[in-house]
């Protein structure tokens, strides 16, 4: 039973009976037999032409996962420094499931600043934290994204967003300048566990105003080693 979830854990796209069967050496019968056990636990649920993926209880295994492994306490030091470096609020998100969750931030010394709630669940298509971990996940996720993003918006150029996911991938970090017309601006980078899998990002978010062209870079740069630095602490915990 744990071979079958953690290759749904790895896979980047829903399987089906035939698809474990082969990739694990056990029967369909069998195979169909866990996947039920799978399903009525919620770790699994059906998805379309009798395939599956993670299901919701998979989800909460993996909030209890981040919780145990306390990322908060690893990453504080080095958004802290961020914070000092940039003057803008700085934000960990982790991966949980097909959303993200705002863990912790370092609120900006301006009296004009950003704040997040931490907390609540945003999902992965819209916004510099969302897009910085979405362009390293499976193709299956960004179909989900692009999914829920065409119910939002009758005009969406579905090549132009895969496009600008790629984009994210080569650069390493993605950014947002008043996409929901806040007034909000915001620089993101991923980082990663030991094994390349994305788990969340980080960002320096402020006032659109304060996000022009002049040290731009220099930003982004911030950003990107810091996000960089995590992963390094994830390796070595």
């Amino acid at each position: 039973m744990a071979d079958v979830l953690l290759l749904f854990a790895q896979a980047s796209h829903p399987l089906g009976v035939t698809q474990i069967a082969r990739s694990l050496g056990l029967s369909k019968a069998v195979v169909h037999r866990i996947l039920q056990s799978l399903t009525s636990r919620s770790l699994l649920q059906a998805a379309r032409g009798s395939t599956y993926v993670l299901g919701p209880t998979a989800t909460t295994l993996a909030a209890k996962a981040w919780s145990q492994l306390d990322i908060r306490s690893l990453a504080s030091p080095i958004l802290r420094r961020l914070r000092d470096d940039t003057l803008e609020t700085t934000t960990l998100s982790v991966l949980v499931g097909h959303q993200r969750i705002y863990l912790d931030q370092f609120e900006s010394p301006q009296e004009v600043k950003m704040v997040v709630e931490l907390g609540p669940r945003f999902p992965l298509h819209s916004g510099a934290s969302s897009r910085a971990i979405l362009a390293h996940l499976p193709t299956v996720f960004v179909d989900e994204a692009v999914g829920q993003l065409r119910a939002l918006r009758t005009d969406l150029d579905v090549e132009a967003y895969v496009a600008a996911l790629e984009a994210i991938r080569e650069h390493g970090y993605a950014s947002s300048l008043n996409e929901r017309g806040t007034g909000a601006a915001s620089i993101a980078a991923p980082f990663f566990d030991a094994g390349g899998n994305v788990m969340g990002s980080i960002s320096s978010s402020g006032p659109v105003s304060r996000y022009g062209e002049e040290g731009h870079q220099d930003h982004v740069r911030l950003v990107v080693t810091a996000a960089r630095a995590i992963t390094a602490a994830l390796a070595a915990a």
